[in-house]
């Protein structure tokens, strides 16, 4: 129902800028029942993570930063929902207007900063929720004016890991001055190795995934996915937003406010990270592909390229919730059409082509 009413109510909330539209979207659905998804296609289930999935498609972090629908996300038909991003302190993030629709393009650019409600808020509304089904997950990050980063993903893993499937460290936000300077070799050593260890703590079997940024040369890419097996890291997530800006972009304006630039754009770049990952890690570290993915087809290629899971968000903006069963029923499709009978049977398929893919 709610992806039939998406068309009618698009006109109305892209007429709105887009932060008071996405704010608009939450109450929305806060207000509404929450809903038992349709049982999937048993084609689209994964193992991943040391967990069943019912299907790959999930709602990247950013989305629900508060933990406020979670539930109600799942409902819409996504496999997973990864909340956050999730700070210790509360925090304002930058200045609005921060986020900017390039219609033409298909794509966003952010420049939140981290805005959350803080850990107390999140952890809350995560312990409430206990006991009901579908995967979650928590992408955290450190405080704007921390005096100590890596104590802040220290104290987010400890409080929120009981209470979610996976931890998501993010350190390759664009919009945290000097936050992905942790993804030097030495910080993101000492980083990772304190969060397996927090982790370890307190509840041992949430998974620790890792989030990198699209912009790193595959010399850091080399170290980062050496750092991450050795540590004992359970995924990565391939990609954050970039920085870069691309020459076929056409709302040229927009283009240039500073940020994250994600949505179709990004589609050729995080997936060609993706592959070579893919052709680092193999089946050792499973992938979660994220970027520009807003069709069946491009998902299909995400998990061609090594993605076990897939996440989407900026897609959302322009296509409303209609546009997730159907990217499951064109899963579902593309594995009869190839004879498959199971996801993990085409995982990183293609990776040796994609990762020389045109952009």
């Amino acid at each position: 129902m709610i992806g039939a009413l998406f068309p009618l109510a698009k006109p109305l909330l892209h007429r709105l800028d887009a932060e008071t539209a996405h704010n608009l979207t939450l109450r929305g659905l806060s207000a509404l029942p929450v809903l038992d998804p349709r049982a999937d296609d048993p084609r689209l289930e994964i193992e991943v993570l040391g967990r069943r999935f019912p299907n790959p498609v999930g709602l990247a972090a950013g989305f629900d930063k508060g933990a406020e629908v979670p539930d109600a996300l799942l409902g819409l038909g996504f496999g997973f929902v990864e909340v956050g991003g999730v700070v210790p302190k509360a925090q304002p993030g930058n200045p609005r207007p921060r986020v900017f629709r390039l219609t033409r393009d298909g794509a966003v650019i952010n420049r939140y900063g981290l805005n959350s409600e803080g850990l107390d808020v999140v952890r809350a509304r995560l312990a409430a929720r206990q006991g009901r089904p579908g995967r979650i997950g928590v992408n955290i990050g450190a405080n704007k004016d921390s005096t100590n980063r890596l104590a802040d993903y220290v104290t987010c893993t400890r409080a929120l890991a009981p209470l979610v499937d996976f931890v998501t460290v993010n350190v390759s936000s664009p919009n945290t001055p000097g936050l992905r300077d942790l993804q030097g070799e030495a910080f993101l050593d000492e980083l990772l190795a304190r969060v397996v260890d927090a982790r370890d703590a307190v509840h041992p079997a949430t998974a620790i995934l890792l989030k990198i940024a699209p912009d790193i040369t595959l010399a850091s890419l080399d170290a980062m996915t050496a750092t991450a097996q050795r540590r004992g890291v359970s995924g990565l997530v391939v990609s954050n937003t970039t920085i870069a800006r691309p020459e076929s972009l056409r709302d040229t304006a927009l283009a240039r406010e500073t940020g994250g630039l994600s949505g179709r754009p990004l589609f050729a770049a995080s997936t060609r990270l993706l592959a070579e990952t893919y052709l680092r890690v193999g089946a050792s570290l499973p992938l979660i592909g994220v970027g520009g993915i807003d069709s069946a087809e491009t998902a299909w290629t995400k998990i061609r390229a090594g993605a076990s899971l897939v996440q989407l968000y900026s897609s959302l903006v322009y296509a409303g919730p209609g546009l997730i069963p159907e990217i499951k029923r064109g899963l579902v499709a593309h594995l009869k059409a190839d004879h498959a009978t199971s996801l993990a049977s085409v995982v990183g398929r293609d990776a040796s082509s994609l990762a020389t893919m045109a952009g």
